[in-house]
């Protein structure tokens, strides 16, 4: 029997995917209002119950927050926010916990960037890996933007040789194509 999944459609957070995640799950708890309570303006509790029942409607809230904080990670990653007290703190523990700048994964990830090259995948799949890739470094180390330019000569570089010819007569344009462009006419 296949697993429950509270958000459908997105894996589970992993040593892995938290960039994905996190801009997932944030996306969800904003379209179940669910946002304020996690990362907003409503992230600690009321100290007191009103007439309008203010306490118990952001208990509500943050209980659901936190059901869906806790049951879209791996059981190794819960560990980590299994004793937070309220969604926002288990949110910044697990921000910390992935966002933190990593010089090795950082490395890794350069090397892989600068070894990536088309073989059996499609255009559109490999122009999605470089790209991934990429936002994947920038988002490790936001000093390290990588321009469309140079993603060009990183996709070029790697291209089947079959495709040599075609991309020396693009770059004999007085104009460039983009980024996407360019991904049309080699997929084209």
């Amino acid at each position: 029997m296949a697993e429950l999944q509270v958000v459908v459609g997105v894996k589970k957070l992993n040593n892995q995917n938290y960039n994905t995640w996190s801009t997932c799950i944030t996306s969800y708890m904003q379209g179940q209002d669910l946002w304020e309570v996690v990362n907003g303006t409503e992230t600690k509790q009321p100290e007191a119950e009103d007439n309008n029942g203010i306490l118990h409607k952001w208990k509500i809230k943050a209980g659901k927050a936190m059901f869906v904080l806790k049951t879209t990670v791996e059981e190794d990653v819960l560990e980590h926010i299994r004793d937070a007290s309220n969604p926002k703190e288990a949110w910044d523990i697990l921000s910390t916990l992935f966002s933190k700048k990593n010089d090795t994964k950082l490395q890794l990830l350069e090397n892989e960037l600068l070894s990536v090259s088309q073989k059996d995948m499609t255009i559109p799949q490999y122009f999605h890996k470089v790209k991934a890739t990429c936002r994947e470094i920038v988002e490790l180390d936001p000093d390290s933007k990588i321009g469309e330019a140079r993603m060009k000569r990183i996709i070029i570089h790697g291209l089947k040789p079959e495709f040599r010819s075609f991309v020396t007569a693009i770059q004999g344009w007085a104009t460039q194509p983009s980024l996407v462009e360019f991904e049309n006419l080699l997929a084209g």
